[in-house]
């Protein structure tokens, strides 16, 4: 973007310095010549008057080629001029929009798509259609909505569904009912957060600056990673982030920058908000030209109260009005471009007769957006030199309610830049039906047709402007020609950019949806329906009145002072809080505080002597000894137990709900048979009794291994050692997504679930209560192995078959899958599901073996270049899907019953009758003294010959095998023998050392009374 140049300052000259002092006579001399003037004031009015003078001619073109605009010239004159402009290049300094890296972004992503899966072959399984999730503020009439209903009608048509979301309720909640997309409202000030499991949705589209909250719950962890399109249709942030800076708000500009890295396509209506958004940009700003102008949306209800906005601007009812109006940008051409069109137009003038106030009179009015003085004064000063009558032409701001550009008889369109939108102006000037004049630029022309819906005239070629402008205008107004050109301005534009708007959002989610093997993908963007991608979609919004339609600009900047109040409080505080340079400080009150702190002072060290010279009972070294093992022990647990835990500690089952982020808090239990577990230690709760599970197992430190396990990290990190924070006999865990899903345990089943637990009905059975048949990627209810396949991009059988070999030391090339049997009933998913605590470790113990086996096959591609045969795309999460239904294939082959628990109403019912399995159970490869065997074997290698590979297994838990005991036996001997080593070797070091001899015997004497006694017995 260009700007005005800023004036330089003035050279102080040589001459306008003033003498030195010692020179008497020269002062004296000057002082008899001025007499009564004062020096110093004429020599600061001859440096004002320069200086005015210096800055006038800033405002004028001072080169060759811009001199002549000024003056009137012959047409010889005339014909110069006009090649000199031909050669000029108009908005030459205005820095352009281009989404480089972004696009690089893409042509990456496409690159990527070709070489995934690695050797082997992925398929994409289409059992439901890509998700998205539509956020707006409210549900406000406005351009927005008409723009996201008539995208989102396009879009259903190839594939996609979509669910509206929304802060507010509002009038065209009726409408997205109409076209059957469900509306949700939610409750935004609701402090457990808002409760929305985003990761339900390929993609976010969220709409205006005023639901910015709902981007903050995208930053938080498990959300960062659901692809995000964030539209901006307002400027008002971008006018108040300079101000942010010169006031030091720093938090309120991280917090907005923090808030647009976050989106991953940050999307613009044209190509001058990116620009005035710079401050924000992270290489995510991309661009769809098209938003509709509700002034089309009626015939003349754009129009509001014409004459009166005219008498406001003392501008007759019959006057002719033509409105200039130009780029968005600033650059240095455009002053010579505003003198190029007033020059143009001069010859209208004549057409309208000067001084007679019956006649209509001709008024024009440039319509820009800078309101500063000098623009002003020197587009004046222009208009003067031309020879203008005083006040025909007028400089004022384009406003966004089109008040200005509604008193207008004609828009002039006198900018030269070549853009690569269409100027919104025009559509808005087209709309109100007014007939528009244009240069013929690219991007004008290919919706513009001369003499059909608008005039144009040759860049080149200024001259023709004031031939159009003379054709155009007869006899004080608009000729019946133009008048039929508006009207067929107002149709164009009614539907202009329907197609660049459909297509842009299209292509758009085409490059930044990362679908999974399980969803369909949708069909190509040129299969979209003609009728839908060439007209907005009006006729949805006939209903609605037109007074229902909201001033977008003003409730932003009502939201915007919200967002700034709290910061804006806290600032004032802490600067009133703050003692000024020049206050008087009482000190009095500081020599008495500081007389308290002494006199506390040396109490306290008076009385630290003194305890220190008292005898005071230490007790025996037993009692030191385990006073200090129980401080050791209790350092780490100072904290005071809460209800829950206590409760927690008397009931028979504990549910434990692993989480991974801030994100998920809001869906987590807060009773006391359930207890969170952090999957990572900075998304911990505050204050809650949670379990820190990289404390507990370092393999969680590791990002890779924290996403690739998901909720088997919580797994691992319980059962090792798990006597220590697990003390109830029975053991269950919750997806927090479960609970988004409205299928946790309600009262009434975990009630049902302790009766049946303690009653022991089912035995050793796995409880669970998410059912496979209705998880939303299975709608076509798919066998088990299926399923599977389709959630694992088709290589789930391949994946266990692998594992399995691996585990039972299986070298051939047959396939090894155990049965899952289609007898009518379900399985479990999500891993929501409940089994005595001892069943648990024997399932860790197995499913230890099974990702040691799974992560040895995937690790390489997967950790070095992101290649996973388990996804199509590049995915953190890369086995966490297949380990999600391996308890189904460990509780039916380990001979347990399945017992399925309704979450609302807690019946229950066996699946896969126990009595009917016979023959179909692999019993003998999931026997505890099999799995027991294997994992003895894995940790006598561990422990005592580690082999040189990467090695998973010992990581995920405890590694013990009977060799242990006789290793600590041993060790135990070896350290006892060390220490009897030592006492003898101190025994003998004391025996060894060299006595001094004594010089001689020291008596004592004897009592003074018994001497006493002595000399007067011996007296007598």
């Amino acid at each position: 973007m260009g700007s005005l140049s800023p004036v330089l300052p003035l050279k102080r000259d040589a001459l306008l310095k003033p003498s030195p002092r010692n020179d008497k006579r020269m002062r004296s001399s000057r002082f008899m010549i001025l007499k009564k003037i004062n020096y110093l004031q004429w020599i600061s009015a001859l440096a004002v008057f320069i200086f005015f003078m210096f800055l006038f001619q800033l405002f004028l073109p001072l080169n060759n080629a811009d001199d002549g605009f000024l003056k009137q010239r012959e047409d010889d004159g005339d014909d110069d001029l006009l090649k000199e402009i031909a050669g000029l290049d108009f908005g030459e300094d205005v820095v352009k929009f281009g989404p480089t890296k972004l696009s690089m972004k893409f042509l990456r992503e496409k690159s990527y798509n070709v070489s995934v899966g690695g050797l082997r072959t992925v398929t994409r399984f289409g059992n439901r259609k890509p998700q998205l999730a539509l956020v707006f503020a409210d549900l406000l009439v406005d351009s927005q909505q008409i723009l996201m209903v008539t995208v989102v009608t396009a879009l259903r048509a190839i594939g996609y569904e979509f669910q509206v979301y929304s802060l507010e309720d509002g009038p065209v909640h009726h409408i997205w009912r109409t076209i059957g997309v469900p509306v949700h409202i939610v409750d935004a000030s609701d402090k457990s957060g808002i409760m929305i499991d985003w990761l339900s949705y390929d993609g976010v589209l969220v709409n205006s600056l005023a639901a910015k909250d709902v981007i903050s719950c995208l930053l938080q962890e498990p959300f960062k990673s659901v692809p995000l399109i964030w539209t901006v249709h307002e400027k008002t942030l971008a006018t108040r982030a300079a101000r942010y800076a010169s006031n030091g708000q720093v938090e309120l500009i991280d917090d907005w920058k923090a808030t647009f890295n976050r989106a991953t396509v940050v999307v613009f209506p044209n190509y001058a908000l990116p620009m005035f958004y710079a401050a924000f940009d992270s290489g995510n700003y991309f661009v769809v030209p098209g938003t509709p102008c509700r002034t089309c949306k009626a015939d003349n209800s754009a129009i509001i109260h014409e004459e009166n906005a005219r008498a406001n601007m003392n501008i007759g009812i019959d006057d002719f009005v033509v409105g200039i109006v130009g780029s968005e940008f600033l650059y240095k051409g455009l002053w010579l471009e505003h003198a190029l069109v007033l020059k143009a137009l001069l010859p209208l003038l004549a057409k309208f007769p000067v001084g007679d106030s019956s006649s209509p009179r001709l008024r024009i009015i440039v319509l820009s957006q800078d309101l500063t003085g000098n623009f002003t004064a020197a587009l004046e000063e222009i208009a003067s030199s031309l020879n203008y009558p005083r006040g025909t032409v007028k400089h004022v701001a384009i406003d966004e309610e089109t008040g200005v550009l509604a008193i207008t008889d004609l828009v002039l369109y006198g900018s030269f830049l070549e853009e690569r939108s269409f100027p919104e102006i025009l559509i808005k000037a087209m709309c109100l039906e007014k007939p528009i004049i244009a240069p013929d630029l690219t991007i004008i022309k290919k919706h513009v047709n001369d003499g059909v819906n608008g005039r144009l005239f040759p860049k080149e070629n200024i001259k023709d402007l004031t031939r159009v402008m003379l054709q155009v205008v007869s006899e004080g107004k608009l000729s019946s020609l133009d008048r039929n050109i508006a009207l067929t301005g107002k149709n164009t534009a009614r539907n202009m950019l329907v197609l660049e708007s459909v297509e842009g959002y299209a292509l758009l989610l085409e490059n930044i949806m990362k679908l999974p093997s399980e969803v369909a993908s949708p069909r190509e963007i040129s299969e979209i329906p003609a009728d839908t991608k060439t007209e907005w979609q009006w006729h949805l919004f006939e209903a609605v009145a037109d007074h229902k339609y909201v001033n977008r600009t003003l409730m932003i900047r009502r939201f915007l002072d919200n967002v700034e109040s709290p910061r804006n409080h806290a600032l004032e505080e802490k600067n009133s809080g703050a003692i000024a340079a020049n206050d008087t400080f009482v000190y009095s009150l500081w020599e008495e505080e500081k007389r308290n702190q002494m006199m506390k002072a040396r109490k306290a060290r008076e009385d630290d002597e003194l305890r220190d010279r008292s005898e005071q009972s230490r007790g025996t070294w037993e009692e030191v000894y385990k006073n200090a093992k129980k401080v050791d022990r209790t350092k780490n647990d100072l904290h005071e137990r809460d209800d829950g835990e206590l409760e927690r500690t008397g009931q028979p089952l504990c549910i434990y709900e692993p989480y991974s982020g801030q994100g998920s808090w809001p869906f987590l239990h807060h009773k006391s048979v359930y207890r969170g577990i952090g999957l990572s230690t900075k998304g911990r709760r505050p204050r809650r009794d949670d379990i820190d599970a990289p404390s507990r197992l370092a393999l969680l430190n590791s990002p890779y291994y924290r996403d690739a396990l998901g909720d088997f990290g919580a797994f691992f990190a319980i059962a090792n050692r798990i006597d220590r924070i697990h003390k109830n006999a029975w053991i269950g865990f919750s997806s927090w997504r479960a609970t988004a899903r409205k299928e946790s345990l309600s009262e009434n089943a975990e009630v049902a679930l302790l009766e049946d637990i303690e009653a022991q009905k089912h035995g050793d059975a796995v409880y669970f209560w998410v059912r496979m048949d209705k998880d939303p990627r299975n709608p076509t209810l798919q066998d088990f192995w299926s399923f599977c396949d389709s959630i694992n991009a088709g290589n789930c059988k391949f994946a266990f078959s692998e594992a399995f070999k691996k585990i039972y030391g299986i070298n051939n090339n047959s396939t090894l899958l155990p049965p899952m049997p289609e007898d009518g009933d379900t399985w479990s998913v999500m891993n929501s599901w409940a089994v005595p605590t001892k069943s648990f470790l024997e399932f860790v113990m197995f499913s230890r073996m099974f990702v040691d086996a799974l992560d040895a096959q995937v690790y390489d591609e997967h950790h070095q270049h992101g290649l996973c045969y388990l996804s199509l795309t590049k995915d953190k999460n890369c086995y966490s899907r297949v380990l999600e239904v391996l308890i189904n294939v460990w509780a039916y082959h380990s001979a347990r019953r399945m017992v399925y628990i309704d979450p609302n109403t807690g019946t229950m019912q066996e699946q896969h009758d126990f009595k009917k399995r016979g023959g179909k159970m692999w019993v003998k490869w999931f026997d505890y003294n099999t799995l027991k065997a294997v994992d003895e074997d894995l940790a006598e290698e561990a422990d005592s010959d580690p082999p040189g590979r990467r090695w998973l297994w010992p990581s995920t838990g405890e590694v013990f095998w009977q060799g242990v005991y006789e290793k600590e036996r041993i060790q135990l001997r070896k350290e006892k023998e060390n220490k009897k080593q030592k006492t003898r070797a101190k025994i003998q070091r004391i025996k060894n050392r060299t006595h001094q001899k004594v010089i001689g015997k020291y008596v004592k004497p004897p009592p003074e009374n018994e001497t006493k006694s002595d000399t007067r017995h011996t007296a007598r």
